[in-house]
């Protein structure tokens, strides 16, 4: 009965444990104080670089980020910063640096074990209808790219005004 009781209540920390660290994904909602959702126009350093069509739909635009408060992530040095905005509004940063093992070691102590993806080979977090976290490593860089999925409803449901607007028209 014992041994009963100490297994399920590890196995219920553990979980709480995992689900507190997915909250702190969502608490800080972004990269540093770039917050997902907000106004490009917050952001320091912020410039133009084009506009795009994202997914073949949605008109964007793609912004770097130049600001020496986004140079390192503690003592590992940053390449770039990018976002992606749709109407105003982030909603992907793309963060890229060189390979460097203390970064997932960070983020798994910030956000807790990531989940993996063998078909992509990315690591991910997500806090469910709020904000993904995907790790993706290439040969000598690593790209982190936050999502914000309530922008992304946001894109979908401006897509479904149009389809309706064209229905109505006929």
């Amino acid at each position: 009965m014992t041994q009963r009781f100490v297994f399920l209540f590890l196995v219920a920390a553990t979980y709480s444990v995992q689900g507190q660290d997915v909250n702190e994904l969502a608490r800080r909602n972004g990269f540093k104080d770039i917050k997902l959702g907000s106004s490009v126009d917050s952001v320091k350093g912020a410039r133009f670089q084009k506009d795009f069509t994202e997914l073949k739909e949605f008109e964007a635009k793609l912004y770097a980020v130049k600001n020496p408060s986004y140079e390192k992530i503690g003592d590992a040095d940053v390449k770039s910063v990018e976002l992606k905005v749709y109407k105003g509004l982030i909603y992907e940063i793309i963060v890229t640096t060189p390979k460097d093992p203390r970064i997932m070691r960070g983020l798994e102590k910030s956000y807790g074990k990531a989940t993996y993806n063998l078909r992509t080979e990315t690591y991910s977090w997500r806090a469910p209808d709020q904000i993904s976290l995907v790790y993706k490593g290439h040969h000598k860089e690593v790209k982190l790219i936050y999502k914000s999925h309530p922008v992304i409803k946001i894109m979908y449901a401006d897509k479904k005004k149009k389809i309706e607007e064209i229905a109505d028209d006929f």
